[in-house]
């Protein structure tokens, strides 16, 4: 019997593979940001963008924790376009950029709205909108964060780096700008491969002991306030150990999709050798989610003392100890998935498939698990 024939996909399943409801959540959450007055075509111009995979990242730390060279290599790996200080005022001619420039060069402080404002043009632009943005050192502060958020901006991922002050200040001796591209290289970590830019590199005039200390005092107080605001979507990792391992663990964090609000059934399936465990731990997560628990086993036993067509086909087998053929397996297992109980609570199902050709058939008759458990011991299944 050809499982798939017989029971088509369920609705739901058909939808969380295909990315239906992250795809309704995504416009949903920019309908409510910038509430259009036409929500149809805003929807149609939103699902033309296909947008929903750039990454949208923001990476913070204190001075001299590396956020520059992250968020360079960060963008060099996703071909996304990156926004700091340096590139709002120096490489872009945006329409505040004048009047950002002005408070830069009498040594004021620029406005938080200023800021925003900046990086809300920049982020507008179609090279963001279409490859995605890594925003390196925003937002500073809450203020800076609310009107980003105001605007519509919210990363999918934040990444924070961090270090001892000590370290911070010792690192910091190292720093060099271009005066030309006031882009900042370090002597040991981060040093220009082209001999001309290696030449007109200068010590930052901001580079004391002092002036470190300060903008460490003035980071610790502002990013409190910024941790709870994105809390959610928050990594923090240590910037004090070799650069490939910072780079390795940025990129595993910024490649997991946020969890999703969207409905989720649970589809589990065990594997693992005689006595590992499995049937214990199935049992365990159906009574801690509340699905439905499968053991083939067990199946096949009810089948046969239901006196069904299906349980006396099995019967001889069971009765003589023999391997149930897997056609018969796989029509009662498309029965049983197909309840009602197993499409609204989910299911966890132990003792099939036992190799790769079972494994197989169970794709083909279109039961597609979305969490596998191997197990040679206890293991925790995070749903």
């Amino acid at each position: 019997v050809d499982a798939a024939q017989v029971w088509p996909p369920p609705v739901g399943a058909y939808a969380e593979e295909q990315g239906l409801f992250h795809i309704l959540q995504n416009m949903l959450e920019e309908l409510l940001i910038h509430k259009p007055d036409d929500p149809i075509e805003f929807m149609i111009n939103h699902l033309k963008q296909n947008n929903d995979d750039a990454p949208r990242i923001c990476v913070l730390g204190p001075p001299a924790s590396g956020k520059t060279t992250v968020a360079m290599w960060l963008c060099k790996h996703f071909d996304a376009i990156r926004i700091s200080q340096e590139t709002l005022l120096f490489k872009e001619t945006l329409a505040l950029t004048e009047e950002a420039k002005a408070y830069k060069e009498k040594n004021q402080q620029i406005p938080n709205a200023l800021w925003a404002n900046l990086i809300q043009e920049r982020l507008s632009n179609v090279d963001c909108i279409k490859q995605g943005w890594i925003l390196e050192g925003f937002p500073e502060n809450q203020e800076q964060a609310w009107m980003l958020q105001s605007f519509g901006i919210f990363p999918r991922h934040v990444v924070v780096l961090y270090a001892s002050d000590t370290v911070l200040i010792e690192r910091n001796s190292g720093k060099r700008l271009d005066p030309l591209t006031q882009e900042v290289y370090h002597t040991t970590f981060d040093w220009p491969t082209d001999p001309l830019v290696q030449e007109r590199l200068v010590v930052p005039g901001d580079l004391s002991e002092q002036e470190v200390s300060k903008k460490l005092l003035e980071y610790h107080r502002s990013f409190p306030e910024v941790f709870q605001i994105y809390q959610k979507v928050l990594k923090s990792i240590n910037a004090d150990q070799p650069s490939v391992d910072v780079l390795s663990q940025v990129l595993s964090y910024v490649q997991t999709r946020p969890r999703s609000a969207a409905p989720f059934t649970p589809r589990i399936v065990f594997c693992g050798p005689p006595g590992s465990g499995k049937s214990l731990q199935a049992a365990l997560i159906a009574q801690k989610y509340h699905v439905v628990n499968i053991c083939c086993g067990q199946l096949l036993k009810e089948a046969v003392a239901d006196n069904t067509k299906l349980g006396e086909l099995i019967k001889p087998y069971i009765d003589n100890g023999w391997p149930v053929p897997d056609n018969l397996v796989l029509e009662l297992l498309a029965k049983r998935l197909s309840a009602l109980d197993c499409l609204t609570d989910g299911w966890v199902l132990s003792g099939f498939p036992r190799d790769i050709e079972q494994a197989e058939q169970l794709q083909k008759a279109q039961i597609n698990p979305n969490r596998y458990e191997g197990h040679s011991a206890i293991t925790t299944v995070h749903m």
